[in-house]
């Protein structure tokens, strides 16, 4: 199999990016209240993030299949939204663990941790009907539908915090009005390039299975014409 160099190089890059935040985050001074408990927030910060573009991108990719009737959009779509799944979960332990010695409970009924959940509802439930559907036009057109509607999460998310105050912390990273960082500024930077790293892996982690979805679409269109000509035989 002819080796795909962009896709080493990419990974090569990703795993350079990562390795270089979690040295900056293990070397980042300890919080003063928190101590080495922060060091969560370099991880869960940069993971969610990851969730919010994973999701963006199932929605774009969805519009691009809608306005182009391309399937290599549909392919994308199904790619990002499969990550952004499995990033909430990410997500969503890694707040618990940080909500545990913090709260004293690992979960509870806060509008962000609520809506993230109903995510998982939701994307699942766009992977579910993918599988539900055997026509390809025809599940492409209904996933990007539902890949469109699904982006209203990523703001309503983001914007939970402030309005339905809840025990959990405002944005660490302030996009609206004056945008604003509410942190120590180390943490800033730390946090920055752990973004950044996270951002390429989603890259990388895309193309990957951008290339094994494509090869799964043309064993699944091999399967129909070699199952059409098994009727045609039986028929003559």
């Amino acid at each position: 199999m002819r080796q795909d160099r962009v896709t080493m190089l990419l990974g090569a890059v990703t795993l350079l990016a990562l390795g270089t935040a979690v040295v900056l985050g293990l070397r980042a001074p300890l919080d003063v209240n928190q101590g080495s408990l922060v060091r969560l927030m370099f991880v869960h910060v940069p993971t969610a993030w990851l969730s919010y573009l994973a999701y963006g991108g199932t929605g774009l990719f969805g519009l691009l299949y809608l306005l182009t009737r391309q399937r290599r959009w549909d392919r994308l779509a199904l790619s990002s939204a499969e990550i952004g799944v499995l990033f909430t979960l990410a997500t969503i332990v890694g707040g618990m663990l940080w909500a545990k010695p913090t709260w004293g409970v690992y979960w509870v009924w806060d509008a962000r941790l609520t809506t993230t959940a109903l995510s998982l509802v939701v994307y699942g439930g766009y992977l579910l009907i993918r599988g539900l559907i055997d026509d390809p036009e025809r599940r492409a057109r209904v996933s990007a539908v539902i890949g469109l509607v699904g982006t209203l999460y990523v703001p309503i998310n983001y914007m939970a915090v402030e309005w339905w105050r809840g025990v959990h912390q405002t944005q660490t990273l302030r996009l609206l009005g004056k945008p604003s960082f509410e942190a120590a500024p180390i943490y800033g930077w730390v946090l920055l390039v752990g973004t950044l790293a996270f951002t390429l892996l989603y890259v990388y982690l895309l193309r990957v299975r951008g290339i094994l979805a494509a090869r799964e679409e043309v064993r699944e269109e091999r399967e129909l014409l070699e199952d059409l000509a098994s009727v045609e035989v039986a028929r003559g």
